[in-house]
């Protein structure tokens, strides 16, 4: 109960702060509203409500790429510890390529000694372009999220559509929605968005921007992102 309530508060207050920096204190309070009522303790429907209505407002306040902005600056972010081999590797080769094998070497060593799947799993993923480097397709990178490793093996497991999206998504908020008959705003996956966003932008040392090209809170079987390197 700690983690989660950590998460909510958390998570609401990096939103309140991305508000306050982009858009000002007085969106910033108009899209916050009733925030402060929410913890581990509330019920999902009642998170749902407040998270229905808060991208409503937000989408009706903020043009999109002041919404993408504030929506990317609630992600949570990879280590940057962990990425300064890749961000050497690109200030001294400027190569791209080079750099996306250094992060699939990563998320394959994650793969085997975090989370200890077998190596025929492992070989499923990798076919399936899931994980932390993605695809080069140009000056974009197309990358897939992996189904949130806690329902990996159930996720793998599962038949049904609806559920293996449900089990797919990283965020608490997200799977709530999609367990529900609700519905929320493609808007709020541009905080996922922010997870990629932020590796490049650590590893290029300037700004990219991202794209949410499928997602499962819009039906899509997986989460694609792209992000185009050449942003400035």
């Amino acid at each position: 109960m700690e983690i989660q309530d950590d998460f909510e508060r958390a998570w609401l207050a990096k939103l309140s702060d991305s508000l306050e920096r982009i858009a000002g204190e007085r969106i910033q309070s108009q899209v916050m509203q009733g925030s402060e009522r929410l913890s581990s303790r509330s019920r999902p429907d009642e998170v749902i409500e407040w998270s229905r209505l808060a991208m409503a407002r937000l989408d009706s306040l903020l043009d999109e790429p002041q919404r993408r902005e504030v929506m990317t600056g609630c992600a949570c972010r990879y280590g940057k510890p962990e990425l300064q081999k890749a961000r050497k590797e690109y200030q001294k080769t400027q190569n791209v390529d080079q750099v996306l094998k250094i992060l699939q070497q990563q998320f394959d060593s994650f793969l085997e000694e975090t989370l200890e799947l077998s190596t025929d799993l492992i070989t499923e993923i990798a076919s399936r372009g899931w994980g932390l480097a993605g695809v080069r397709e140009g000056n974009t990178i197309i990358a897939t999220k992996i189904p949130k490793s806690g329902y990996l093996i159930e996720y793998m497991q599962e038949t049904d559509p609806a559920r293996k999206r449900q089990l797919y998504c990283h965020c608490p908020r997200i799977r709530a929605v999609l367990e529900s008959s609700e519905t929320l705003s493609p808007t709020y996956c541009y905080c996922g968005a922010g997870y990629y966003q932020g590796i490049w932008e650590e590893i290029l040392q300037r700004p990219v921007e991202v794209e949410v090209l499928e997602s499962v809170l819009q039906g899509d079987d997986v989460c694609k992102i792209g992000i185009n390197l050449c942003s400035s």
